[in-house]
């Protein structure tokens, strides 16, 4: 499915920056099982990852992309094209892994970040000049406690759910201001918000 031109605008990432891309409800749920996940919101976070240089994620969230994409990369599991374009995408890219447990990661192309968080996540920040995609609701939090997130692109999905878990639910040091960069519908009804910080 192709998108509008307009909304392509949206995609790519700035250099060097760590963009946090999340689905969010309209009451800030951002369990994945709650939004629209239909090809139009697949075919954008193809093109989101495309401009991307490296994904970031928790141990959780890896370890739920990890059982879920490879057997639709490899064409085990019936997928929309979509969803297949989008895991043959994700096993290629390079995956950064925060993980204090967990030290081995078989999945294509997958790294991990132990020690301190300030430190390895600066490190791949400074690594990657096409910047890094981060997806993971937790760490985001604690990210955006240590000053590292640079933007935050918004999939703001037209559900209203009452339930959790939500965006920042473990708080935050002090109110985030942010700088609106974008914000585009797509044809599902969600709407595409993209954020820079603004101090």
């Amino acid at each position: 499915m192709r998108l509008a031109a307009a909304v392509l605008r949206v995609y790519a990432p700035d250099m060097g920056l760590l963009t946090f891309g999340i689905n969010v409800t309209l009451d800030g749920c951002i369990d994945h099982r709650e939004g629209i996940a239909d090809d139009e919101t697949h075919a954008f976070f193809s093109a989101l990852m495309d401009g991307a240089g490296a994904m970031l994620w928790g141990r959780v969230t890896y370890e739920m992309m990890e059982e879920a994409w490879p057997p639709i990369a490899r064409g085990e599991v019936d997928a929309t094209p979509a969803m297949v374009a989008w895991a043959r995408k994700l096993e290629a890219k390079p995956k950064h892994v925060v993980s204090a447990t967990r030290t081995s990661f078989p999945w294509t192309n997958s790294h991990r970040i132990a020690g301190d968080l300030r430190t390895g996540v600066q490190a791949l920040k400074d690594a990657t000049p096409d910047g890094v995609l981060l997806g993971s609701g937790r760490l985001a939090t604690e990210l955006d406690r240590l000053g590292l997130i640079d933007e935050y692109v918004l999939l703001v999905h037209p559900r209203i759910v009452g339930h959790g878990p939500t965006l920042f639910a473990d708080g935050l040091p002090s109110t985030r201001r942010l700088a609106l960069r974008s914000a585009e519908p797509l044809r599902n009804g969600v709407i595409v918000t993209r954020y820079r910080r603004a101090g």
